[in-house]
């Protein structure tokens, strides 16, 4: 049994065994109908479709109405019902159509022109069908199908009568319509009709009256005007509909009917259309698992058949995945067909599949998978005349892509092709199926690409570049093609950034490190890391911070040991808010540089300061009442609590009075203030230094309990230390320190 295509057939399996690719070429080829399908089907479900040769039309349970161009794109959309559309009948012109739906309602009406016809029916409406000359005054006609079947008709005054041409047997569960011929099934049979005298040709009961059927309904289709085929549970019949001798008509009517083939399926029939002589047979397939002995639903088979008069031949057979096969009943299949073209619609739920037969080309293309050379005289010759014969039609990607099948590891040969589509101007489509290793080019097969899209396609080229490993080519002659095009473009960034992809290559690291610096390109830190750039990027460290502060410090901090704190300062000499940045992650790491860090946490972070000058032991006294002092701006910097009040550092550089610095304009400090450094200067600076140049006379508030707090502070110190050095043994507690005040 052949196969489906693999992009229908092997998205799901039920059955390993069914996998395997058979060696007998199929007939049909397939392809799963997508764009505005895809779209329709995964918020709805398809209950029917019919098919024009300019279009499709399809309809939902959910009462939409789509068309849709042969490719699935929705071109039109129609809102008929709430509830499930039952069929939809177009007219031979596609200018009319005639829809029905689960709630009663009936719409017939132009495509491109008024309403026709619209009403709605107390009882669900299963079928309908137009004449097939509707777009003709006289031909103003439509049946439909219910518990009854009914004719309209439009009189000469515009407006539609009605007629029953037959009830009393069940519901109709389907019409087909052709020149002047009606044929319906109800729950007995299926019945023809001649539209022109009224008269009821022919009955054709059914075979298997245990299967119900709304579950496994009748299939009908015209292979022409006169020869009508049924399907119905597994049972097939070919009739052809005659004309009676003159001599024999008396009370009779004038056609009849005779059964000229007839025959049984192996599975269900779920849908019908004629192949030339033969006969495209959609089956609902059941089959019985073993381990858990129950039946299940298989995936559904597409048989092409010759109809014998009482048996049949198989011709050829696939099983089919389609999407959601595993629930569905026969009821949920169609097949639809388009008679000018042989396409074959196979229609469920959740997907449509279009069948369409296999021309030489894929004839040849099946042989050349299968590498069945011994099939045809001079395997190599054919398959390089088959490539050209693509080209020819301008099927420029297709033939690219035999290429691998054909060419192989012949490097020869793969040389020779791609001269043949550089003479086409044809190079972009033989690219992505050019072979990377194994065989290898020479070196000018790959250049001659990369110039091709140089020219004219700067994003291509960079993902060649990106995509071919780089000892295909000469670097350096693609190197100076791209320096030589950034002379007319010297700001392109997707030049730029190819052009340090080919310096990553080619191991001039400091070039691409320019680049991706002056592009800002977030992979700049990590090529450092990668290569160990530390050495290149000393002078580059402004950059570097300018680009990412965050991650140049990690990167900086973690690396001491490959470029120095000192080196990292001095580059960063003239951008001292950088350096602030630098020392705020960690001003440990630069002990050396306390006395700097003062000046940038008064002039960079202010509230700060303090904490810094707490923290540090590296910073001397004067410099950080200096700073404090003046901060750096005209603007006060510190807070320094004090008997309840702050304590404000008057900003200014200027000569000092009594040993502390003042501002010209401005009071000498205040004895606020000096309460202030005495209250906080802890144990992080010599508190005599502070006491020696307090101004003689100067009243000092509360000076007692500073100095108390001092020498309490200096003698904690001190006894911790010793602590630490005789091992912790006989230190007094705190308590026992208070005694000095």
């Amino acid at each position: 049994m052949a196969e489906a295509e693999k992009d229908v057939s092997v998205e799901e399996s039920t059955d390993e065994s069914e996998e395997e690719e058979s060696e007998e070429e199929p007939k049909l080829r397939y392809e799963r109908l997508s764009n505005g399908v895809t779209e329709i089907l995964q918020k709805d479900a398809a209950s029917c479709m019919t098919v024009h040769e300019k279009f499709l039309a399809l309809g939902t349970h959910y009462g939409k109405v789509y068309l849709l161009d042969v490719q699935g794109n929705i071109t039109q959309k129609f809102d008929i019902s709430p509830v499930k559309i039952n069929q939809i009948s177009l007219d031979e012109s596609g200018e009319h159509m005639g829809v029905c739906s689960e709630d009663g309602k009936v719409q017939v009406f132009g495509l491109y022109s008024g309403e026709e016809f619209h009403e709605t029916f107390d009882c669900p409406i299963k079928i309908i069908a137009v004449h097939p000359q509707f777009l003709r005054s006289h031909c103003k006609q439509f049946v439909t199908g219910g518990k009854k079947l009914v004719l309209f008709e439009r009189s000469w005054m515009s407006r539609w009568k009605s007629s029953v041409l037959h009830e009393g047997e069940g519901n109709i569960r389907n019409v087909k319509w052709r020149g002047n011929l009606i044929a319906w099934a109800n729950n007995m049979g299926v019945k023809i009709l001649d539209v022109i005298s009224k008269q009821r040709i022919t009955n054709v009961p059914r075979d298997d009256i245990s299967l119900r059927p709304d579950m496994y309904p009748c299939s009908l289709c015209w292979k022409d005007n006169v020869t009508l085929i049924i399907g119905w549970g597994s049972s097939v019949k070919i009739c052809s509909v005659k004309e009676r001798h003159a001599s024999e008509i008396r009370d009779l009517p004038n056609r009849y009917v005779e059964i000229v083939s007839q025959f049984d399926m192996e599975f269900y029939i779920s849908g019908l259309a004629p192949l030339c002589d033969q006969l495209v047979v959609l089956s609902y397939v059941k089959e019985t698992s073993d381990k858990m002995e129950r039946e299940y639903c298989a995936r559904p088979r597409l048989d092409i058949i010759q109809p014998l008069p009482e048996t049949c031949e198989e011709i050829s057979s696939d099983a089919l995945t389609v999407r959601g096969f595993q629930e569905n009943e026969c009821r949920d299949y169609h097949l639809e067909h388009s008679e000018g073209e042989s396409l074959f619609y196979i229609v469920s739920p959740r997907d449509v599949v279009v069948a369409k037969e296999r021309d030489q080309d894929d004839h040849i293309d099946w042989l050349l998978e299968k590498k069945k050379y011994e099939v045809i005289s001079g395997t190599l010759d054919i398959g390089l005349a088959y490539i050209s014969h693509l080209v020819e039609k301008g099927e420029h990607d297709m033939a690219a892509r035999k290429c691998q099948k054909v060419l192989g590891k012949n490097a020869a040969l793969w040389e020779y092709e791609v001269y043949k589509f550089k003479e086409i101007g044809q190079l972009k489509a033989i690219s992505p199926y050019l072979p990377r290793g194994d065989p290898v080019l020479k070196p000018l097969i790959y250049e001659m690409i990369l110039h091709e899209f140089l020219e004219s396609d700067y994003e291509g080229f960079a993902t060649l570049i990106r995509e071919w490993p780089g000892d295909l080519y000469n670097n350096s002659v693609i190197v100076q093609a791209v320096r030589d095009h950034l002379k007319k473009d010297p700001q392109n960034t997707t030049l730029l950034r190819t052009l340090a992809e080919l310096y990553t290559y080619d191991k001039s690291y400091s070039q691409a490190l320019q680049i991706y610096l002056t592009l800002r390109h977030k992979d700049v830190f990590q090529l450092i890391h990668k290569h160990n750039l530390f050495s290149a990027i000393q002078d580059k460290i402004v950059l570097l911070m300018d680009f990412d502060s965050e991650k140049a410090v990690d990167m900086l901090l973690d690396n001491e040991d490959k470029i120095s704190i000192k080196r990292v300062v001095e580059e960063l000499e003239n951008r001292p808010e950088l350096q602030h940045v630098l020392f705020k992650r960690d001003h440990h790491k630069g002990q050396r540089f306390h006395e700097k860090q003062i000046s940038l946490y008064a002039e960079y972070d202010r509230p700060n300061l303090l904490p810094f000058l707490r923290d540090s032991t590296h910073c001397p006294l004067e410099k950080g009442a200096t700073e404090g002092q003046m901060g750096g701006s005209q603007r006060p910097l510190l807070a320094l609590p004090t008997a309840g009040q702050a304590v404000v550092c008057p900003p200014a550089r200027a000569p000092a009075v009594g040993g502390l610095p003042v501002t010209p304009g401005l009071p000498p400090p205040s004895p606020a203030f000096i309460t202030g450094l005495l209250n906080n200067i802890g144990t992080h600076v010599d508190p005599i230094l502070l006491i020696h140049r307090i101004k003689e006379g100067m009243e000092i508030p509360n000076l007692r309990d500073s100095l108390v707090k001092i020498l309490q502070d200096y003698n904690l110190q001190g006894r911790s230390e010793g602590c630490q050095a005789g091992g912790g043994r006989g230190c007094p507690s705190p308590k026992a320190q208070n005694s000095g005040r």
